[in-house]
């Protein structure tokens, strides 16, 4: 019986997941090889090294994580406690979790998750806001509320008046209210 075709299945079940994911998954050998990465995890390396084409090549900020994960089992190898860590670009703050994936005996791998901070808080947003029930204006207000916009950032990003800003917030706050008090 030939048993490679679950296996296949199984594999780009696999591999559809990982691109599924909101965040970067970067898989690498304790030497900073690549093993696999998603889409996400590649668009975040190229962002972070600046456009410069650099394939397969760990950007400095991550690979200092996977170091200090990679010390600490050296130091202490009977605890395998995650790394965390937060890269901020000009535009864009990452939250980054470096740990150990086990696939084998022989050969540990390092599984880096890269979470976009701002695309986290805009989903979340959206979510929200087809869950509260907001207009398509009011979640574009809502999204930058979310990320910590001043009403007046908001108001200057919209092209909007810091009044019409206060008015969004107001009717988001009362069917926020109604939702919640629903369920």
């Amino acid at each position: 019986m030939d048993t490679s075709l679950p296996n296949l299945k199984q594999s780009s079940l696999l591999q559809a997941i990982l691109e599924g994911l909101i965040d970067g998954i970067l898989v690498l050998s304790d030497q900073g090889e690549w093993i696999h990465a998603n889409d996400c995890a590649r668009r975040i390396c190229r962002q972070l090294s600046k456009g410069i084409p650099q394939p397969d090549r760990v950007p400095q900020e991550i690979w200092n994580t996977c170091k200090r994960l990679i010390e600490n089992l050296s130091l202490h190898p009977n605890q395998t406690v995650p790394i965390e860590d937060e890269i901020n670009t000009e535009s864009v703050s990452y939250r980054l979790r470096a740990q150990w994936l086990n696939l084998d005996a022989t050969h540990p791998y390092v599984l880096v998750t890269l979470e976009d901070r701002l695309q986290s808080i805009q989903s979340l947003a959206i979510a929200e806001g087809h869950r509260y029930g907001l207009t398509p204006r009011e979640i574009e207000v809502w999204i930058r509320h979310r990320a910590n916009y001043t009403y007046r950032d908001i108001a200057s990003e919209l092209y909007i008046s810091h009044n019409t800003v206060k008015k969004h917030m107001k009717n988001i706050h009362a069917k926020r209210h109604l939702a919640l008090e629903t369920h």
